[in-house]
């Protein structure tokens, strides 16, 4: 059984950090590209931030570029995001994702392979 497990979300004031975690468990995780993306009310699921295997590229979305950073570690099974300076457009679900691909970071949902259940990430103006 495949399963990817976020936490860390909650309610954060603007200009605030939070920490998100994703453990990932079964034959996840080294070999696969992970990322998070994230979902508001009556808007679409959107590419946030990917990671490839190694860790050596990084992808994010322009809207939280230079504000969150994405990184794993292997060894625990996990993958973080780093949010920093967030502001009221960033209150959504946030959703892990593992691809089969181990390299190349898209940024399609329909490219992800696994979910986790989604982490709700509220910021109060």
């Amino acid at each position: 059984q495949v399963q990817l497990v976020e936490s860390g979300g909650g309610l954060v004031q603007a200009g605030g950090s939070l920490r998100l975690s994703c453990v990932g468990s079964g034959r996840l995780f080294s070999d696969n590209v992970m990322a998070w993306f994230r979902q508001a009310p009556r808007k679409e699921r959107e590419f946030v931030a990917g990671i490839s295997w190694s860790g050596g590229t990084k992808s994010y979305a322009d809207v939280v570029k230079g504000r969150f950073t994405i990184s794993r570690d292997n060894a625990k099974n996990t993958v973080y995001l780093n949010m920093d300076s967030l502001k009221s457009e960033d209150t959504a679900v946030y959703y892990c994702a593992a691809a089969r691909d181990s390299i190349i970071v898209r940024t399609l949902p329909g490219t992800y392979n696994w979910w986790g259940q989604g982490t709700q990430v509220t910021v109060s103006s």
